[in-house]
């Protein structure tokens, strides 16, 4: 069974920077890949990037030039580095894995962290 645990959400004024961490245990994660989901209330939950066992990034257009996700295998985490924060980034974040990168990419991973909430607010 995996295990994702979530930190480092919290308010921040736009502009404003944060970064998220997730680590992950139960399973070899050199091998899995992982993404960041986002759910704000009454909006479609939206994948806003993901990284391949191999390093492989991709991202939303909505965060692409602000958001940089990468990982570390020897810490088994994953993070997001989130810049240049605007409000409509106000959502509650969730970190992903699976070894199909696919079911990442469809909305249907394997496993799920508990999710950290990020508010953009002056």
């Amino acid at each position: 069974q995996v295990q994702l645990v979530e930190s480092g959400g919290g308010l921040v004024q736009p502009g404003g920077s944060l970064r998220l961490s997730c680590t992950a245990s139960g399973s070899p994660f050199a091998i899995t890949h992982m993404g960041w989901y986002r759910q704000t209330p009454g909006k479609q939950r939206e994948l806003a990037a993901t990284i391949t066992k191999d390093g492989t990034t991709n991202y939303a257009a909505s965060v692409k030039g602000r958001f940089t996700i990468s990982r570390d295998n020897a810490k088994n985490t994953v993070y997001l580095q989130m810049n240049n924060l605007k409000p409509e980034d106000t959502a509650v974040y969730y970190c992903v894995s699976d070894r199909i990168i696919r079911a990442i990419l469809t909305d249907s991973p394997q496993y799920w962290g508990q999710g950290t909430q990020v508010t953009v607010s002056s």
